[in-house]
């Protein structure tokens, strides 16, 4: 419907968006950096920021950047997994059958790790998301997990990526042998004002727009209500959108977002 009225080539403001077309703000270059900084290393650390700001794109970006050929990437988001089960996940993500017992299948983990590392000279990449929810039994799993070869050589990376409540609950006394490993801890802020504006009109020019949709005031409307949370900005531009259509206007004003917003409100 957008796409066809606007006579675009895509529909812009959704997550089928292809990395090589993700949104380069200097605040995700710096993330994406960071974590190809922690595979390179082999290191542990983790990356926070609020709901819809990034993180997870974050993520695909460097998946879609690491060479296949050097890492196994391994990706997990139920953090309601207990230790167990973590492990088995791993390992069918390997393609292996996991023993039954919890010790059995963290050796057979290690195992393939150090496998890979030393005879496939290939690195494993763990992603943990939502990490915030992990209980504390598997914050310390994670914290043996990386105790490999008495800490003297690192096989994986391990990153683990939440919300910012996960900074807090590392800083207590108890995760202090999991902070002192990790290399690297970043925050994803929420975009500026004028990163949102820029944010907009990328993803408007992906989709193949050649002139403007949304005004100066109606950006800044949408930056406003957002606080540049990515996520937020895809629903409000899309919503913003959908209403343009349905009035047949090829601009929206601050006049179409405010309309928006308070239908937004409402629910």
């Amino acid at each position: 419907m957008i796409r066809s009225f606007f006579g675009w080539e895509r529909t812009p403001f959704t997550k089928e968006i292809e990395p090589r077309h993700f949104h380069r703000s200097d605040r995700f270059e710096q993330c994406v950096a960071r974590l190809q900084y922690m595979v390179m290393t082999r290191s542990i650390g983790c990356v926070t920021g609020e709901i819809g700001s990034g993180k997870s794109t974050s993520i695909r970006a460097l998946k879609e950047r690491i060479d296949a050929n050097k890492y196994r990437f391994l990706y997990l988001s139920d953090a309601h997994l207990k230790p167990r089960d973590f492990y088995r996940e791993l390992l069918h993500q390997f393609g292996a059958s996991p023993r039954f017992l919890r010790g059995e299948a963290k050796r057979q983990f290690q195992h393939l790790v150090w496998d890979l590392f030393e005879n496939q000279k290939k690195v494993a990449v763990v992603v943990i998301d939502e990490a915030h929810l992990l209980s504390g039994d598997m914050l310390q799993e994670i914290r043996f997990l990386t105790n490999f070869n008495m800490d003297s050589v690192s096989p994986l990376a391990l990153i683990l990526v939440g919300q910012p409540e996960l900074q807090a609950t590392l800083q207590l006394r108890v995760f202090k042998p999991i902070t002192q490993r990790m290399n690297v801890r970043f925050h994803l802020e929420s975009l500026s004002s004028q990163e949102t504006r820029a944010y907009i009109e990328h993803h408007l020019e992906v989709a193949g727009s050649t002139h403007p949709v949304f005004t100066t005031e109606a950006m800044d409307a949408i930056y406003a209500h957002t606080r540049g949370i990515s996520r937020e900005i895809n629903n409000v531009c899309t919503a913003s959108l959908l209403d343009a259509v349905l009035r047949k206007d090829k601009l929206i004003d601050a006049i179409h977002v405010s309309r928006i917003l308070t239908e937004f409100d409402d629910q």
